[in-house]
């Protein structure tokens, strides 16, 4: 064995690890493959080709036969004269995807594909290199050859191995946590862990929500992050309408301290009247010179708003507790939280600002 390898044995394990990043079951010579998902199109389109011609594929017809393409930038070359009006981020999502699979890919590589409506994993053992054929797969030319080995129905399988055969992309690295236990049971191995108590599951599919909740949210500020100033007062606008106000934006240029009027009448004749103040400067903090400056020219029966993306400093909010009229602040975690309360209630211009989706979970 080769300088730099080392080899660890449990008395009580069932594996053998030698070499970094090899992992050998005892009694067996061979390590632990790769193992990769390819989607057979939205929902398992392609399934049965793929299962009954023995091969996968996937799209993107418009770059040709990428078998001549070598480094990744002339995937990313190639796929910006193809699809000249997509933005940058989806070129560079097809071409690393196309360069997966040509470059990436290896004979001997574990392959799984899904089919949504019998909920089955198809496994098998990729067996050619890449090559283009416009004849197997409608809309999918680019190709290799699998030997397949066997199914895995979904239900067999823990809730964190599900998670993690849940991206959306055409074509991903499975952990090899979940490559693991997805062998155990194509083998139908006895010592496949045992299942969770309906308890434990739910407390696990509780924290992925929870999870996929945290990354939503942050997901969501990036977008609000990224709204120039004038789209922000009208997300701010947008937000107080949707609470039952009418809403006034002041003109561009000196404004007195003020951005937008929010009141039961549009005017700011009738109370509450709410002055608001929008700050729109990712990491620059208001301090309590600006709350003094924004309090200034206040009215006493008015209210104060101010929203600051930036945040505030300490002294800010001790400003804003003493301040001689309410005043509320707004950083970004409260600006989102809010929306999402009442984005349903907002108006479409405010709703293009930030496009959401709604996500359905089991309660």
């Amino acid at each position: 064995m080769g300088a730099g390898y080392s080899t660890l044995r449990s008395l009580n394990s069932e594996c053998e690890v030698t070499a970094p990043g090899l992992i050998y079951l005892l009694g067996s010579t061979m390590p632990r493959k790769t193992m990769w998902m390819i989607r057979a199109e939205v929902g398992g389109k392609y399934f049965e080709d793929f299962k009954s011609k023995s091969i996968v594929a996937i799209g993107w017809k418009e770059l040709g036969n990428l078998g001549a393409f070598g480094a990744r930038e002339a995937f990313v070359q190639a796929a910006t004269k193809a699809y000249p009006t997509y933005r940058k981020m989806q070129v560079a999502v097809f071409a690393g995807q196309t360069f997966r699979f040509v470059r990436e890919v290896k004979v001997g590589d574990s392959v799984v594909t899904y089919d949504p409506s019998t909920r089955v994993y198809l496994v098998g053992t990729i067996t050619s290199e890449y090559f283009f054929d416009e004849s197997l797969v409608e809309d999918d030319p680019n190709c290799r050859r699998v030997q397949w080995r066997g199914e895995v129905p979904r239900d067999l399988l823990s809730v964190s191995t599900k998670n993690s055969l849940g991206a959306i992309s055409t074509l991903f690295l499975i952990p090899p946590e979940a490559n693991d236990e997805i062998e155990r049971l194509l083998a139908g191995n006895v010592v496949a862990p045992s299942k969770l108590s309906a308890e434990d599951e739910e407390k696990e599919v509780v924290t992925l929500l929870r999870d996929i909740q945290a990354q939503g949210l942050e997901f969501i500020k990036d977008a609000v992050n990224k709204l120039d100033w004038e789209e922000m007062q009208q997300l701010v606008a947008g937000l107080l309408k949707a609470m039952g106000y009418k809403t006034r934006i002041s003109p561009s240029g000196p404004d007195r301290g003020k951005d937008i009027v929010a009141s039961p009448d549009g005017f700011g004749f009738e109370s509450p009247r709410i002055v608001v103040e929008v700050k729109h400067r990712a990491g620059s903090a208001m301090g309590s010179s600006e709350i003094r400056g924004f309090l200034g020219g206040r009215h006493k029966d008015d209210k104060g708003l101010y929203v600051s993306t930036g945040g505030f400093t300490k002294d800010a909010r001790y400003e804003a507790e003493r301040a001689s009229i309410p005043l509320a602040l707004m950083d970004l975690d409260d600006l989102v939280n809010a929306v999402l309360e009442h984005y349903e209630k907002m108006d479409m211009e405010a709703q293009r600002l930030v496009p959401l989706l709604k996500v359905y979970w089991p309660a």
